[in-house]
């Protein structure tokens, strides 16, 4: 079981609470921090639930991000958002990808810091991605016989079960998370020693595409 802490992530003027165990918002946290600071324009999660078109939405989030496919507009919310209860832990609490939604909900005028906030999140990754990349190929490069594209196709097919060139530009913000992850395992096991020659490498590579891929199929 995954131990839980709570983040605070900057959007906009707002601080928003994420935990780290299932990536889950605090929408309770932001509207009420919303509506003491805008107390003529207040919003309320229950009416939310209530926004034109939302089952649709949640039927898209739960089935492209959890693989759980309905159409029951309970079975959904359930699946997709969480309440506790407690002083600091408190709340309904949401998928990322709901969360922004409701975000969106509070204002219009907020909704450009939304946006703005799934941006910066996504360019700080493919930065990150990067940065983690020159990071392993620092670490292999006492290998003999390196042979880089197949390096990196290896890594796109480990991340995204294909390869085609270009294909990090379009990655999802989880994707390159993913990537980021493969790469800091790879170097790690690389810098201590784990892992001696090139072809080493790419056998462990191999080995954490079938582990991934196979589990899925089973």
């Amino acid at each position: 079981m995954k131990t839980s802490v709570n983040m605070m992530r900057k959007m906009g003027q707002f601080d928003v609470m994420q935990r780290t165990a299932d990536g889950m918002f605090n929408a309770t946290a932001l509207s009420k921090e919303w509506n003491h600071n805008f107390p003529t324009e207040k919003r309320d999660i229950d009416n939310f639930w209530k926004t034109t078109h939302l089952d649709k939405l949640m039927a898209e989030i739960a089935d492209n991000e959890l693989n759980f496919k309905s159409v029951d507009f309970t079975e959904l919310k359930n699946v997709l958002s969480k309440t506790t209860r407690g002083k600091y832990n408190g709340g309904t609490w949401m998928h990322p990808l709901l969360f922004i939604k409701f975000a969106q909900y509070l204002s219009p005028r907020f909704e450009y810091h939304v946006l703005k906030f799934v941006s910066d999140q996504l360019i700080e990754f493919r930065h990150e991605a990067g940065d983690n990349y020159n990071g392993l190929t620092s670490a292999v490069q006492r290998f003999k016989d390196i042979n880089y594209p197949q390096l990196a196709k290896g890594l796109n097919w480990i991340v995204f079960n294909y390869h085609e060139a270009g294909i990090r530009q379009k990655a999802t913000q989880s994707q390159l998370k993913q990537l980021v992850e493969v790469q800091k395992k790879l170097a790690f096991a690389c810098d201590m020693g784990y892992i001696k020659t090139f072809d080493e490498l790419i056998n462990e590579m191999r080995r954490m595409y079938h582990m991934k891929y196979n589990s899925l199929v089973a």
